[in-house]
């Protein structure tokens, strides 16, 4: 049974991507591999719940990369407290099982406040001008000046947006290496994001994709040193695919549909400028990636046959899911919307509600994942145009984008893998990301 287990959470990871990473196919090469199936949706924070509960959104509660609050009406994007998972996570169960048994939380988006012992994630300090500070929350609180002293600040401009880049995994590894090597925590949870940029901006096929597997290698090899210096013996390593990006080639917009349906209403702001009006609107889309939650006023069941009727024909559409049909994904939640849309594998959802784009609000043309009500790709390229014009960075041409995911997977190339150091940690079969847990906690003897 080993002393330390290190946990390699990478979006975009396919079997065949090993092809191009000798040092992950190294690592693992006299361990086991298996197949691995994300849950639906497969997308960031619920994969991550999914690992570190081994439960699927109906229980933990996290449906999506965000949430729609209808008793204020208020929607949240890309939140990072820990509070929103309803259900034990790896570090909890471990210290329930064990207090001495420590454990280190790196960068997964809902890491705030929860109860691993070391913690680190980017939340960058708003100043009162604008500005942000380059910042992270850390548990211990002072562990961030201690990085910052060692490493520099955290880069968070290469973290996301149109400058996102292996930077930013750099950094992670580097602190992850300095804090392992002064802490050795028994299990180290690491987030590793660089595959999630080229494989969703040019496509998971195209040289850019390839490319950006032979340089996460890298920052892994490192890795892998650094946490051998750090641990008198080697950890088991285990690396686990949280979903696969397929190419896409369409693009739908429910909530255009709900309002060309005459079932979403806009308002509008001091500039004129359209919003969606969400304590007023009949039915609105929450989209993420190749997921939509549509939330009905009231759960209103005539505004629901409506908006099944409205959404139903969309090309685009897979699947339209309504009341306990949603259990076919374990998404029946008082979180979840009243309408579940599944995307076609080659198509994606946009948050688009205008029909003119004179009136998307200043959001739309910025990098802002917590305004915007879902999440939006596009802000991973530039507009120089508009931004000569003073409109703000990020285009509105949808086009663009060329990789999603979310979906459940339909083909074996959709499907992720699954890797471990040493062989006995799993049986080699098909598994699913809310295995991963209980693979963990047998390593400890839980």
């Amino acid at each position: 049974m080993p002393d330390n287990v290190v946990l390699l959470s990478i979006p975009g990871l396919r079997g065949q991507d090993l092809d191009h990473m000798p040092a992950l196919r190294g690592l693992t090469s006299d361990g086991d591999r298996a197949a691995l199936a994300a849950s639906f949706p497969a997308v960031t924070l619920p994969v991550q719940a999914n690992m570190t509960t081994g439960l699927p959104p109906s229980e933990h509660g996290v449906v999506a990369n965000g949430y729609f609050w209808r008793d204020t009406s208020e929607v949240e994007m890309w939140t990072a407290w820990n509070d929103k998972i309803q259900r034990p996570q790896l570090w909890d169960l471990l210290h329930e099982h064990d207090a001495s048994i420590t454990s280190a939380v790196w960068f997964p988006m809902f890491a705030k406040g929860c109860g691993a012992d070391y913690v680190c994630l980017p939340a960058p300090v708003h100043n009162p001008d604008g500005s942000e500070s380059l910042w992270c929350y850390t548990k211990p609180q002072m562990l961030y000046g201690d990085l910052r002293d060692a490493l520099g600040h955290f880069p968070l401009q290469n973290f996301w947006g149109p400058m996102a880049s292996v930077a930013s995994t750099k950094w992670i590894v580097d602190s992850a290496v300095w804090t392992a090597q002064q802490h050795q925590p028994n299990f180290f949870f690491v987030y590793l994001p660089h595959l999630d940029y080229a494989a969703q901006k040019h496509g998971p096929d195209s040289s850019e994709g390839l490319e950006a597997c032979c340089v996460l290698d890298e920052q892994i090899a490192r890795l892998v040193a650094g946490f051998a210096d750090a641990y008198d013996q080697p950890p088991l390593w285990l690396a686990a695919s949280e979903y696969v990006i397929r190419p896409v080639s369409q693009v739908a917009y429910p909530n255009r549909a709900l309002r060309d349906a005459g079932l979403m209403n806009v308002t509008q702001d001091a500039d004129g400028r359209e919003l969606i009006d969400f304590a007023g609107t009949p039915a609105w889309a929450l989209v993420d990636h190749q997921i939509a939650h549509v939330f009905v006023r009231d759960h209103n069941m005539a505004t629901t046959s409506a908006a099944v009727d409205a959404l139903s024909g969309l090309p685009g559409v897979a699947e339209v899911l309504t009341g306990d049909d949603r259990g076919k994904y374990d998404l029946v939640h008082e979180r979840s919307g009243d309408i579940i849309l599944v995307a076609d594998p080659d198509a994606w959802f946009a948050y688009y509600y205008w029909r003119d784009d004179n009136l998307a609000p200043a959001f739309a043309r910025s990098v802002d994942i917590h305004r915007k009500p879902g999440y939006d790709p596009v802000e991973m390229y530039l507009d120089p145009a508009a931004m000569q014009a003073g409109l703000g960075p990020t285009p509105l041409d949808t086009s663009l984008v060329k990789g999603s995911h979310g979906a459940p997977p339909v083909t074996d190339e959709q499907r992720g893998v699954i890797l471990s150091s040493q062989r006995g940690a799993f049986v080699e079969r098909t598994m699913t990301d809310t295995d991963v847990a209980d693979l963990v906690l047998r390593q400890f003897g839980v």
